[in-house]
């Protein structure tokens, strides 16, 4: 057992950090299985020790939030918790709150250390891979992060694409033209912008054509320049349909692939193009792979329980 004392001298700062009736504290005491207990300025955390520890950079990330005007809610506080577990070297927690994504609707934070270090890697890189499971914002921070280039005047258009290829259904057999085919699929990425755009603007350049939203068919025989092109749910193209879309790469353009290989659609005996690419271009300089966890996962809690089953289930027939 550990115990961590210390002091948040801001009284306006320790009320936004610890909460109504200490919420805050308790909501990290859960999930980290620590005791927090505050007396005025003073807090003192006891505990396993990686966990106090643990719980101490949690509430200093918050600090750090709060010193800055970011509203500390529930989500904030699991974020802090999630970035406090910081397994990759290449981040520091104490910075994650200078990494900001700014819309036209909000201003957009990482909510894991990996979520910071894929939008570190998307403003390296003209190539970046994105992996792992639904609901760790892979495509949703991709998006916030071209229209916060957009907005700033780095690039002329968006072009948003996915394979239409979901769940074993066959375009042929669904109802109305071929708008109404392809739009259900391409749902999710109109959501993503609307949240971050007044539905005017989101409209209005999609009239105009500054931003594009189309199945990956779409995209042969193009040369996308001064463009941030992403392909989501890429493990459902096939090995020529990926290598079709990254040859699109055109100058001052840069690509976001990301996709979720343990959720492949394609007919039995169908290479993934995802882990083609993965595979082909390994040795490649200017291109990163950013893997995602069920630890990232930043929709309802349970989703996190879920994916976590599911990935100790494949561990564990691979291995017997």
């Amino acid at each position: 057992m550990a115990e961590l004392d210390f002091e948040i001298y801001n009284n306006q700062l320790i009320q936004q950090i610890v909460g109504p009736h200490d919420s805050n504290l308790r909501l990290i005491e859960k999930m980290l299985e620590v005791e927090i207990s505050s007396f005025g300025n003073k807090i003192t955390i006891k505990g396993a020790k990686k966990a106090t520890e643990q719980a101490k950079e949690a509430l200093d990330i918050l600090n750090t939030k709060a010193s800055k005007g970011i509203e500390i809610n529930e989500q904030e506080v699991k974020a802090a918790v999630r970035i406090s577990n910081n397994g990759n070297s290449n981040v520091d927690p104490k910075t994650l709150s200078d990494i900001v994504l700014k819309t036209k609707k909000r201003h957009i934070y990482p909510r894991s250390a990996n979520q910071a270090l894929y939008i570190q890697e998307m403003f390296k890189n003209e190539l970046v891979f994105g992996l792992g499971p639904a609901g760790t914002g892979k495509t949703y921070l991709a998006v916030a992060l071209a229209v916060s280039m957009m907005l700033e005047g780095k690039i002329d258009k968006i072009i948003l694409s996915r394979p239409a290829v979901e769940a074993g259904e066959n375009l042929g057999f669904l109802p109305g033209d071929m708008k109404d085919k392809i739009d259900p699929y391409l749902r999710p990425l109109y959501d993503a912008l609307y949240e971050m755009l007044p539905a005017e603007h989101v409209d209005k350049k999609l009239a105009i054509g500054e931003i594009e939203i189309a199945p990956l068919a779409f995209m042969r025989g193009r040369t996308l320049s001064n463009a941030f092109v992403i392909l989501d749910e890429a493990q459902n193209t096939t090995p020529m349909q990926m290598k079709m879309f990254l040859t699109r790469l055109g100058e001052n353009s840069r690509m976001v692939v990301n996709g979720d290989l343990s959720q492949v659609d394609l007919p039995r005996g169908t290479i993934s193009g995802l882990q083609d690419a993965l595979d082909t271009l390994k040795k490649v300089s200017n291109i990163s792979s950013v893997t995602f966890s069920a630890t990232d996962v930043v929709r309802h809690g349970l989703v996190a329980k879920i994916v976590k089953a599911y990935e100790e289930r494949t561990k564990k027939a691979k291995n017997d």
